[in-house]
């Protein structure tokens, strides 16, 4: 509840980081905005037991999903074992959704503006960022973008959580959340004039009773005010500043501040209220994520969050006419996969993306493995054959198109042909963390078979062409920590059992390294008791290799077979399986090899890491903001990693070693001594190390750990860190309209001599208009402002998303670093209306024996937007919702409607009295799927409804959809409640209409007969 698990930040060989961190603190002038982003943000202000934007958002999701799950299964299972069940992939995708809370307060443009943290009052505004945000999620859930939504939840998160801390709604002795921030049909409250002074003075680091009494009054005309933050919005004589010792604002008058972030007096004056401000924005947050359930529905919601998800299987194929045997085993291996996957009835992407020369693509994505298979089936090698293709257009597609951290295999004999492209490529690959693997065929004068066609297709090469045409493929894959096999035509179905290995649900990396040594070399990996198979890989030319296990037996394995270990053996891959029993702790592989080499060996256990770099911000907010792109070479940063799959509760002593790219040792990082993240009881932990100076040269990083059992265990994070000495920010993140241009702003950071650099920039839909920077100077430790420009078709669809990369590069030196920036696009005139509804008339008179009576509500549905409904479901109470073509008789109040809907729309036919049961359009009940109503209504058009139900069930709740996207919940209650004269709705909170908004709804309303 309060991160105690983490409380024990320094300790054994961490002191000295300590030390730095308090005496960073004392002359550190920062300032503090919003519920304090991370853990380590208590940690940096010294305010241990304080909520944070992380745990609440944390806590959130996974109590809506284990509730969402809850609903579709039936399960007995501990708290702990259905947070491990979830799957390492949901946890990833928490720490996405986190990460974009946090960022609001360290990344440019958002952590200084106020319009994205309720401050300043700058409510209305605030508001519709919020609606403009979820009107975006909305589209790209649909859209299945489910990376970009993650990334604009956390957004919206952050700002809806800023609202409870910032304003004064606490104060006000509210105790349910605001709907009025997400749902526009809820009432407001105004906001205080800019003229209207709204706190008093306050001397004392704790203020009390300091904003004037009509800003806490609830019952008369109450109004809103948020504080005022630092100089980013001039402060009128009077208003509340949010306060705290590094809120420049706090001096002016009205001295003193309203803000709950924390816990701490020094940095929130309001403090004592902190714990009533994060169950607010909690509570907040989960009705957000149980309305976005709601409205997407359980299976788009829990892909969202990746929850039991296994990895992907993205192919790139070259389907040129030399690649038939290389497409045969693709097909293969994937009918293999799908296989063994079909009894676990976990959810897996699928994604195949073709390429020749001149073309590449389109790109085929399901979650429907037959339908892989049959597009898999169809494709062919026709045509081509030559030197050399457009392979790095397509992985740029499978990259854009893929989840963080997929494995992309990548199969084709020939070079590329768009070798502009890998900067790029290197920039997405690093970005989502993906692994790219090749594996390349290089049979000189082979003749293959197009499988199926019974025609013979030699490849055109008129002479023999060297190796180092691939230079660029061993490059991405020595990056990303993939592999690049060059084989036969005849091994390529036995050498993509390496896809099978490498995307296990379990997967984890022990060991990945490379060597040249021509010498015996020693190698070594550690296998701990978590681990259930070890796997290794190895490519180039083997001449010796022995293997011995923990007990000091050794196998010869190109010569012998033995208990240890069964080698396979296929042009250019050495695959090396441990032989069960497996001997828990350190292995050791001897090896003499003929030119380069590359091992990588894996295992299937749920424990794994996370990481990235940060620096402590000295902007607007205390805490550890991550490293965009690379991390600056030479100077010192914070390394937080995140460990996922551990047993809750148990101590763990872990630390890291940052690894050349022969897999030397280059320095140790201590990590705190931490047992949880956020609670306790979850199954994932975030530790933090200091690193006095970030390597100067190419690195990877390597995890390991010990329990309180003494057990120790090793994890590698196979991509290689490029360390440099010049960073990129993107400055705006603008939305793309279809037919209008756009820009986008980024500043160089040198860090480094003055130099001339220059900039690309590529998107993977065609949308830019500037290319490049040839050529540009910034003084040393200096930066340079710039900025490209897209134009959107007129023909984007909304959801689609484009994904720009931007590349700096010293024109001397191969120092360099990229970002990378997603736009989506949307519609140029969005509903973000959704419908409503109305009761016209309860007829109930339960009897204290429920069971013989019933209770009857008569009541109508419309969208306020322009879309039109489209469905509804019943998603509680007992009962039968029974829908009409006309309106349901109800007595005299039907009349009456009748008479004022008809002053407005005199040039409608009268409504006849069709309610009879032989009129009804459908009957539904709780279970039945959503049903799609927009046939038979016009985009403003009434839905006629009736819901009856057991007396022994007063209450139900309907949910209603627009063609939008946008969901209406309606709360349905018997006549025995009397206030439902005044309401009949609510959505997810205890607010009503009140009498005179239900008129105004009743009479305002075109009230049209069906058709």
């Amino acid at each position: 509840m309060s991160e105690v698990g983490r409380r024990r930040i320094w300790q054994r060989s961490g002191r000295q980081m300590h030390c730095f961190i308090l005496v960073y603190l004392l002359l550190l002038a920062l300032p503090c905005m919003g519920f304090l982003p991370t853990f380590w943000s208590g940690v940096l202000t010294l305010s241990w037991d304080s909520y944070t934007h992380q745990y609440i958002t944390e806590q959130a999701i996974l109590n809506v999903t284990l509730e969402t799950l809850g609903g579709t299964e039936k399960h007995q299972e501990s708290h702990a074992d259905e947070q491990t069940r979830l799957g390492r992939s949901f946890w990833r995708s928490v720490r996405e959704v986190v990460n974009s809370n946090a960022d609001m307060d360290f990344l440019n443009p958002q952590k200084s503006n106020p319009v994205y943290h309720f401050d300043s009052e700058h409510v209305e505004s605030a508001t519709v960022v919020l609606r403009e945000l979820w009107a975006e999620i909305l589209i790209l859930v649909q859209a299945k973008n489910y990376p970009i939504a993650r990334h604009r939840l956390g957004q919206l998160f952050h700002s809806l959580q800023d609202f409870y801390s910032h304003s004064n709604w606490v104060e006000m002795g509210q105790r349910s959340i605001y709907l009025h921030l997400l749902h526009p049909e809820e009432p407001a409250i105004p906001v205080a004039e800019k003229n209207t002074p709204t706190c008093m003075e306050c001397f004392s680091f704790t203020c009390r009773n300091n904003l004037l009494p009509k800003m806490i009054s609830i019952q008369k005309d109450p109004q809103l005010t948020t504080g005022y933050f630092g100089t980013s919005s001039p402060k009128p004589r009077g208003k509340c500043s949010h306060g705290g010792i590094w809120d420049s604002s706090h001096q002016e008058e009205a001295k003193g501040g309203i803000n709950k972030d924390s816990t701490s007096p020094l940095f929130s004056p309001h403090h004592y209220l902190h714990v009533e401000a994060a169950t607010l924005a909690t509570e907040a947050t989960q009705t957000v994520l149980r309305d976005l359930r709601d409205q997407v529905g359980y299976k788009s919601f829990l892909k969202l969050f990746s929850v039991k998800e296994v990895p992907a299987l993205v192919f790139v194929i070259d389907t040129t006419g030399s690649m038939g045997d290389e497409i045969f085993a693709a097909r293969r291996r994937a009918h293999s996969i799908i296989q063994r996957r079909a009894s676990t009835g976990q959810p897996c992407t699928y994604l195949l993306v073709p390429f020749h020369d001149p073309g590449f693509g389109p790109v085929f994505k399901t979650e429907d493995p037959q339908q892989f298979m049959q597009h898999l089936t169809n494709l062919e090698a026709l045509g081509g054959g030559d030197e050399p293709e457009m392979c790095f257009s397509a992985i740029q597609l499978a990259l854009t198109h893929s989840l963080p951290m997929s494995e992309i295999f990548v199969f084709t004999d020939a070079s590329p042909k768009d070798a502009h492209l890998i900067d790029a490529v290197k920039a997405l690959t690093l970005e989502k963390q993906c692994t790219v693997t090749f594996l390349l065929t290089d049979d000189q004068n082979s003749t293959t078979e197009s499988r199926g066609k019974g025609r013979k297709r030699r490849k055109k090469r008129s002479e023999t062409l060297p190796l180092d045409r691939f230079s660029l493929y061993f490059s991405l894959s020595s990056l990303s920590g993939g592999l690049t096999v060059i084989t036969t035509n005849s091994d390529i179905h036995s050498v993509s059992s390496i896809v099978e290995d490498n995307i296990a649900a379990d997967k984890v990396t022990l060991l990945h390294k490379e060597s040249d040594k021509a010498l015996m070399s020693p190698h070594s990996f550690r296998v701990d008791s978590s681990i259930k198979s070890v796997t290794l890989h190895i490519t180039g030319i083997l001449k010796e290799c022995i293997l011995i296990n923990p007990l000091g037996q050794t196998q010869s394995l190109l010569t012998e077979q033995g208990p240890l270990a069964e080698l396979e053996h296929f042009k250019g891959l050495y695959r090396i399986r441990l032989l069960a029993p497996i001997q828990s702790g350190q292995w050791n592989l001897s090896t003499k090899c003929e030119g380069h080499i590359t091992f990588n060996v894996i295992g299937d256990s749920s424990i794994d890491f996370l990481y990235y770099f940060a620096t402590v911000t000295n902007d607007t907010h205390p805490g550890l903001a991550r490293v965009e792109g690379s991390p600056v070479a030479g100077v010192s940063a914070f390394l937080v990693v995140a460990v996922t799959g551990m047993a809750p509760g148990v101590e763990a002593s872990l630390n890291v070693t940052l690894l050349g790219t022969k897999g030397e040792s280059l320095k140790r990082v201590l990590l705190n001594s931490s047992t949880s993240s956020s609670s306790p009881s979850h199954s994932t932990r975030e530790l933090v190390g200091w690193v006095d100076s970030v390597p100067e040269v190419p690195f990877s990083v390597k995890l390991t750990g010990q329990d309180s059992e003494e057990s120790k265990l090793e994890r590698v994070s196979t991509e290689m860190v490029q360390p440099t000495h010049v960073q990129i920010q993107v400055l705006s993140f603008p939305r793309l309209v279809p037919g209008h241009s756009t820009v986008v702003r980024f500043n160089i950071l040198n860090h480094g001599p003055a130099r001339s650099f220059n900039l690309t920039a590529n998107d993977d839909c065609g949308y830019l208009h500037t290319k490049e920077l040839p050529r540009f100077r910034v003084d040393a430790q200096g930066s340079f402002q710039g900025e490209v420009h897209l134009h959107t078709p007129p023909t984007a669809h909304a959801g689609a998303t484009v994904s720009l990369t931007l590349n700096v590069r010293d024109l001397k030196s191969p120092d360099s670093n990229y970002a990378v920036a997603y736009l989506t696009v949307v519609p140029l005139d969005t509903d973000t209306s959704p419908p409503f509804c109305f009761a016209e008339r309860v007829q109930s008179s339960c009897p204290p024996t429920c069971n013989k009576s019933n209770w009857t509500i008569s009541l109508a549905v419309s969208d306020r937007g322009h879309s039109g409904l489209a469905a509804l479901q019943l998603e509680k109470g007992e009962g039968t919702l029974t829908l009409f073509l006309n309106p349901p008789p109800t007595g005299e109040r039907l009349k009456e409607v009748k008479r004022g809907s008809d002053q407005h729309q005199a040039h409608r036919d009268q409504t006849t009295s069709g309610g009879q049961d032989d009129h009804h359009k459908a009957r539904i009940q709780k279970g039945d799927p959503p049903l799609n109503v927009s046939k038979w209504v016009g985009s403003s058009e009434p839905l006629w409804l009736r819901y009856t139900s057991s007396c022994c069930f007063a209450e139900a709740e309907l949910l209603v959809w627009d063609t939008a996207g946008n969901m209406k919940r309606c709360h349905l209650t018997s006549g025995e409640q009397r206030q439902l004269k005044g309401s009949s709705t609510k959505t997810s909170g205890p607010r009503q209409i009140t009498l005179a908004a239900f008129f105004f709804l009743v009479f305002g309303l075109p009230w049209f007969p069906l058709l």
